[in-house]
C-alpha cells in the first residue's frame, strides 16, 4: 500500500497546477479526468476507495488525498442518496478539459510552421511574478533562448497567450512569430534551448515502465481474456499509463523530429501510450462501471 506520507514532486499534467503529488493525489486526478465524467462526475468516497484499493492504494490515503483535492479547489463534496462524494469544481473540468487536449490531441511540429517568441521583461520588484511566468512556460514546453526569451513550436501560441492572459502578465511581454534564420544549425540551437537529455530520460522511463505492459496485454488479447478479473487488470495498468504520460505533453512541445537526436524516445513513447490507451480504455471503463454503487 502506499502510505500517507507520500513524496512530493513537480507534476504536470495541467499548466494550472504547480504542486500535486506523485502517489494517491496524482492518481486521483488521474483517475477524474480520465473515467468521472463519463459516469456522471459524482464518484463515492466508498466507491473511490474500492477503485484505488485496485492499484494498492490504501483507503486512509484515499481520504487524505481528496480532502487536499478539495482544499486545492480541483474537486467538491457532495451527498447523493445519503452517499458522501465528490465531483470536479468548475476548476478542475476546465483544468482537465486543458490537460484532454494535450494529452490525447499532442501535435508533432514541422520546422515550416515557424516558432512562437515571448519575450518578457519583469521589474524586480515583481520577481515572484516573474517565476510563476517563467515556471508555467517551463511546464507548457517552452524552451530558453536567452533571459526573458522563450521559444516554443509555433503552435503553441494560443497556449502561450492563454498563460500571459491568466498571469495578467499582458503588459510585461510580447508575442512573436518567427523564422529560424541563423547563424547556428537548427538541430543545434534546438539542444540549448531545451533540455534534452531530462525530456530523453522521461521518455525512457515511460518505455520502461509501459512498454513490457503493452507487449504483455497484447498477448493476452491473443488468448482472448475476458471478465471481471481482465477489467480490473485493465483498469489499473490504464490509470496508471494515463497518470505517469500526463506530465509529458507539457514539458515536452512536440518538436520536429529532424531536429532530435537518432534515437529519439519521445515518438516511441507517444506510440506506446496511444496503443495502451485504445486497448485498454474501454475495459477499464467498464471496470468503473460495474464497481460504482447504482
Amino acid at each position: 500500500m502506499i502510505p500517507n506520507s507520500e513524496r512530493e514532486e513537480t507534476v504536470s499534467g495541467s499548466s494550472d497546477t504547480d504542486r500535486v503529488l506523485r502517489g494517491p493525489r496524482s492518481l486521483i486526478v488521474s483517475f477524474f479526468g480520465t473515467y468521472a465524467r463519463d459516469v456522471g462526475g459524482w464518484v463515492g468516497v466508498a466507491d473511490l476507495i474500492t477503485l484505488m484499493a485496485d492499484l494498492d492504494v490504501d483507503g486512509p490515503s484515499v481520504r487524505s488525498a481528496v480532502s487536499r483535492l478539495k482544499r486545492r479547489g480541483l474537486l467538491v463534496s457532495e451527498r447523493l442518496g445519503g452517499a458522501a462524494g465528490y465531483r470536479l469544481s468548475e476548476e478542475g473540468r476546465r483544468i482537465l478539459a486543458e490537460g484532454d487536449r494535450r494529452i490525447f490531441g499532442h501535435r508533432v511540429a514541422r520546422v515550416e510552421d515557424g516558432w512562437v517568441l515571448v519575450v518578457f521583461s519583469v521589474p524586480e520588484s515583481e520577481r515572484s511574478r516573474r517565476h510563476a511566468l517563467r515556471s508555467r512556460l517551463t511546464r507548457s514546453g517552452f524552451g530558453t533562448t536567452a533571459a526573458g526569451v522563450w521559444v516554443a513550436p509555433a503552435h503553441a501560441t494560443d497556449q502561450a497567450r492563454a498563460t500571459l492572459r491568466e498571469l495578467d502578465m499582458e503588459g510585461y511581454a510580447e508575442l512573436f512569430h518567427a523564422d529560424h534564420l541563423g547563424f547556428r544549425d537548427l538541430s543545434e540551437a534546438v539542444a540549448r534551448w531545451w533540455d534534452l537529455p531530462a525530456l530523453q530520460a522521461m521518455h525512457e522511463g515511460f518505455l520502461t515502465e509501459h512498454e513490457p505492459v503493452l507487449t504483455a496485454w497484447r498477448r493476452r488479447s491473443l488468448r482472448g481474456e475476458e471478465g471481471p478479473r481482465r477489467r480490473r487488470a485493465a483498469f489499473a495498468d490504464h490509470l496508471r499509463a494515463v497518470d505517469s504520460w500526463r506530465r509529458s505533453p507539457f514539458l515536452d512541445p512536440g518538436l520536429p523530429p529532424e531536429l532530435l537526436p537518432d534515437d529519439w524516445a519521445g515518438g516511441r513513447a507517444a506510440r506506446v501510450f496511444s496503443d495502451l490507451h485504445t486497448l485498454l480504455r474501454t475495459p477499464a471503463l467498464d471496470h468503473v462501471r460495474s464497481t460504482l454503487t447504482p
